[in-house]
């Protein structure tokens, strides 16, 4: 089930963007096959299996790379596979005997996906890094806060996941279309510097014609703007506008009853301070849930700034069905969606047999045994 069903990929076990990628292509019907060592890695305080939600649908083979044996069973493994995913330092495939190279050789259609922070080659190429290091060399985190303030890090949404993951999905889907087309597979260089950075190429137009020039904090898309911000209420709690369009930024007016005779212009710069100040007066008049009842679901660009905790329960996310019960526990729904290849709900962290996906590379019953004897 799904639209990728049939496709087979090999997942070598990282953190970040390669578990999330993964993932994503398994949400999408996708056999992929995830290779643990034996040992578990020092990733800091463990959590249970169920809580690694990035761990769902696909099955775990433990092995020891060390072996000679395992490294023959993973090359059989990618004779078979559509695709690989690996998340090493720079060399590191290559000195296990499964580099691009080899497994090319051994399987000409392969699209070989590489995640790593700062890429293949270069003089960082070898160092150690994370999110927030790699979106600091692309601009995207300096351009990230309020006026007056340091930057903020935005979570590791924009260089693991976005700039990551979400890149080395892009491009495995594009080589495997390619190699089916071609019958020529490649190596998918996902550097999270790189996708960061293409993130950044509408925010760069903007530079460049003269939309994001101001010092951070104080452009239309940064917190700058009164009409593109966050507002508490009288709760406490916050809501967020963004009618950053005059219908929509006059429907706004409208609905909270303030005149805009003698206030400035909504593009006037000089007059931002009054309006934020203005507006923050109105917004903390009311509670949260009151603006709610107002504003939501109007031309307004309104929404309730809600806790990850309540985001469950919004109608608009139930309607939706954002949310789905995975063995017991609340995971965010696969996207996006598919009207035809619909695929199977997601299965949870550890439930997948490792013999089930091994059944997909045609291993036979005793090979399969063998393969996963502990």
């Amino acid at each position: 089930m799904g639209p990728l069903a049939g496709v087979k990929i090999v997942e070598f076990a990282g953190i970040g963007p390669a578990p999330l990628a993964a993932m994503l292509l398994a949400d999408m019907g996708a056999t992929v096959l995830r290779i643990d060592r034996t040992a578990p890695a020092d990733l800091g305080v463990p959590m249970a299996v169920e809580h690694e939600f990035t761990f769902r649908s696909r099955a775990v083979l433990n092995l020891d790379l060390k072996q000679p044996e395992a490294i023959a069973l993973l090359l059989r493994l990618i004779d078979g596979s559509d695709a690989l995913i690996e998340g090493f330092r720079p060399g590191v495939m290559e000195r296990l005997g499964l580099g691009p190279e080899v497994c090319l050789r051994r399987n000409p259609r392969l699209a070989f996906g590489r995640v790593t922070g700062w890429g293949q080659d270069g003089p960082l190429a070898q160092a150690a890094g994370h999110d927030l290091n790699y979106i600091a060399l692309t601009g995207a985190l300096h351009a990230i806060g309020r006026a007056g303030q340091k930057p903020t890090p935005p979570l590791n949404l924009v260089g693991d996941y976005g700039g990551g993951a979400l890149y080395l999905v892009t491009g495995l889907l594009a080589a495997i279309i390619s190699a089916r087309v071609t019958g020529a597979g490649q190596v998918v260089d996902a550097a999270m510097v790189d996708g960061a950075l293409s993130l950044m190429t509408p925010i760069y137009g903007m530079q460049a014609g003269g939309r994001l020039n101001a010092p951070r904090g104080e452009n239309m898309l940064d917190s700058g703007a009164p009409f593109y911000e966050v507002y508490e209420c009288a709760d406490g709690r916050f809501i967020s506008i963004a009618p950053i369009e005059a219908r929509f930024h006059a429907e706004l007016l409208r609905l909270l009853e303030i005149d805009p005779a003698g206030l400035p212009p909504q593009r006037d710069k000089a007059g931002w301070e009054r309006w934020k100040t203005v507006l923050a007066e109105t917004f903390r008049s009311r509670t949260r849930d009151d603006w709610c009842r107002l504003l939501e679901g109007t031309d307004a660009c309104f929404a309730p700034v809600l806790a990850m905790s309540e985001a469950h329960a919004h109608p608009h996310n139930q309607a939706r069905a954002a949310f789905v019960d995975v063995g017991g526990v609340r995971h965010p729904a696969p996207a996006p969606r598919f009207s035809v290849t619909r695929a199977d709900p997601p299965r949870p962290p550890g439930s997948v047999p490792a013999a089930d996906a091994l059944a997909a590379w045609g291993l036979s019953a005793a090979e399969i045994a063998a393969a996963t004897r502990a």
